[in-house]
C-alpha cells in the first residue's frame, strides 16, 4: 500500500494547498492508548479459534446452498457487502453453479416492498440461508425482513426452516436473541465494544463472507498487517495516520468534503464503507467536552471513470470546498486488449493498448487536473485486489477515521443523530413506551401538511 499526497501540498498545487501535514501527537496517543478497550474493542481481530468456528459451520452452506442473504443494514450489512463486491467476480450472482462454486449473495439492507418482493422472485428460498444481523436486536427494518422470510421458510419447511436461520446479535439482551433462543437458531455474538460501522472483522462480516468461499483467514492477516502499520510511531510511516492528519487539516481550511473515487469497479462499494465511517463517526452536535461545535466532514462518494464525465466539473471548477482521495490498483486480476482493427480510422491512440493501461491514465489525468486548478487531491495504491489487501485496506480506514474523531475532539463511536430517528420509527409504528414521543411528532408537523384531492 502507498499513499501519495503530493497534490494536498501548496508547493503542487499552490496557495490552496497545505503547508505541511500536522502531526497532533495527542490524537496519536488517544487512540493508541484505547485500542482494544471500550468502543475501540473493534481492535481486537479475532482468534484463529473463533475464525476456524466460523469457517467450519459456514462451509457446508458454501457448499450447498443457492443463496446467501444478509438481512441488515448500516454496518450489519456495508462492510460484508463491500468486501464481497470487492472479492468475488464482478457477475457472481450471474455466473453459472459451476463457474461460481458459491451460493449467490445478496444484501438486503432496505426495507422497499419492491425489493424486497424482487428477491423473493429470484431467489429458492428453501435453498437459501438468511443471515439476520442486528447488534441491538432491535432494528425495525431488519426484523420486518426476518418476520417476512421466516413466514416463508416456516410455510416451506416447516420445523426445518430454522435452519436456515443464522443470527448475529449481541448475548443475552434483545428481541432478536431472545428470539433466537426460543426458535433454536445458530447463533453468532458481537463484541459488546464493537459498533456496526467498526464490526466487519467479527461475525458481522466473517460469516456471509465465509458462507460465500472468501479467504477469511487472508482477510484478517491483512486486518492484522493494516493495523500494524497503522500504529506505528513514526506517523510520516503510519498511511492512516497521514491521511487523517491531512483530511482534518484541508477540513480546518474549509474543505467540508471529502471524497472516495476508486479506479476500480471492484472497490466502488468501498467508497460507501468509508463514506459510513466517516460521516456517521466525525459528524457531531457536541465535542467530548460537551460543547456544541457541529463538526464533521461530509464524504462524498464517486467512480473513476464513471464520475469523470459527471462530478469532475465540480470537482474542478467549483468551490474550494472538497479533497478528492483516489483509490488506485496496480495490477488487476484480468487484462483486455483493444484490438488493433485496420478497418476503423482515427483511433491508432487506442490500438493495442489495454483497458488497463487506459484506465491508469484516466486517473493520473485526472489528478493532474485537479492539481492545475488548485485542488486538493491525494491517491492511495493498492498493489492488487485480493483477500489480503483488502483486509489491509478496512484496518486502514477504520484507524483512519479513529484518529480523525480524536483530532477533531468528538466522540467517534457514539450516533445520537441515528438514535433520534429510530425511536421516531418506533413511536410513528405504533411500538408500546414511544407514545410520547408520537405526540412530539405529531405536535411538530400537522401544521405543515399540505392536503389535496
Amino acid at each position: 500500500m502507498e499513499l501519495d499526497y503530493a497534490n494536498m501540498m501548496s508547493r503542487c498545487i499552490g496557495d490552496k494547498g497545505l503547508d505541511m501535514p500536522k502531526y497532533p501527537q495527542s490524537a496519536f496517543e488517544t487512540v493508541v492508548s484505547g485500542l482494544g478497550k471500550g468502543w475501540q474493542e473493534w481492535s481486537v481481530l479475532p482468534t484463529q479459534k473463533e475464525i476456524d468456528e466460523i469457517i467450519s459451520f459456514c462451509t457446508p452452506i458454501c457448499a450447498s446452498a443457492d443463496s446467501v442473504v444478509v438481512l441488515g443494514i448500516g454496518g450489519s450489512a456495508l462492510g460484508a457487502a463491500a468486501i464481497a463486491e470487492a472479492l468475488l467476480h464482478l457477475r457472481h450472482n450471474e455466473l453459472a453453479s459451476e463457474k461460481r462454486k458459491a451460493p449467490k449473495f445478496y444484501v438486503e439492507d432496505n426495507i422497499d416492498p419492491e425489493r424486497m418482493n424482487a428477491l423473493l422472485d429470484v431467489i429458492d428460498v428453501g435453498n437459501s440461508y438468511f443471515i439476520v444481523t442486528t447488534k441491538s436486536g432491535e432494528t425495525s427494518e431488519t426484523l420486518s425482513q426476518f418476520l417476512i422470510v421466516y413466514d416463508i421458510l416456516t410455510s416451506r419447511l416447516g420445523e426445518r426452516a430454522k435452519e436456515h436461520i443464522i443470527a448475529i446479535t449481541t448475548e443475552g439482551k434483545g428481541t432478536l436473541y431472545n428470539i433466537a433462543v426460543k426458535e433454536g437458531f445458530k447463533t453468532f455474538f458481537v463484541p459488546s465494544g464493537v459498533g456496526g460501522r467498526f464490526s466487519v472483522f467479527s461475525p458481522v462480516g466473517l460469516v456471509p463472507l465465509a458462507c460465500v468461499g472468501i479467504d477469511i483467514n487472508a482477510l484478517i492477516s491483512g486486518a492484522k498487517k493494516g493495523a500494524e502499520h497503522s500504529v506505528c510511531p513514526e506517523l510520516r510511516n503510519n498511511i492512516a495516520f497521514t491521511m487523517a492528519a491531512l483530511s482534518i487539516s484541508a477540513y480546518w481550511q474549509g474543505r467540508n468534503i471529502n471524497v472516495m473515487m476508486p479506479y476500480a469497479d471492484s472497490l466502488k462499494l468501498m467508497s460507501d464503507f468509508f463514506a459510513q465511517l466517516w460521516g456517521e463517526s466525525l459528524g457531531k452536535k457536541e465535542n467530548t467536552a460537551g460543547d456544541i461545535v457541529n463538526l464533521g466532514q461530509t464524504p462524498v462518494k464517486a467512480l473513476g471513470v464513471t464520475d469523470q464525465h459527471s462530478q469532475i466539473q465540480l470537482y474542478t471548477e467549483g468551490p474550494y470546498d472538497k479533497i478528492v482521495t483516489f483509490l488506485k490498483v496496480k495490477e488487476f486480476r484480468s487484462t483486455r486488449v483493444i484490438p488493433a482493427d485496420k478497418r476503423i480510422d482515427g483511433l491508432d491512440f487506442l490500438k493495442g493498448h489495454t483497458l488497463n493501461e487506459l484506465i491508469g491514465a484516466e486517473l493520473e489525468a485526472t489528478a493532474f487536473a485537479l492539481k492545475k486548478a488548485g485542488r486538493m487531491n491525494m491517491t492511495l495504491t493498492l498493489d492488487r485486489v485480493d483477500a489480503e489487501s483488502i483486509g489491509e485496506l478496512v484496518a486502514v480506514f477504520m484507524y483512519e477515521t479513529a484518529y480523525a474523531g480524536a483530532m477533531l475532539g468528538v466522540d467517534t463511536y457514539n450516533q445520537p443523530g441515528v438514535e433520534e430517528g429510530k425511536r421516531a420509527t418506533f413511536a410513528v409504528m405504533g411500538r408500546q413506551g414511544y407514545e410520547d414521543k408520537l405526540k412530539e411528532i405529531k405536535t411538530t408537523f400537522d401544521d405543515y401538511k399540505i392536503m389535496r384531492d
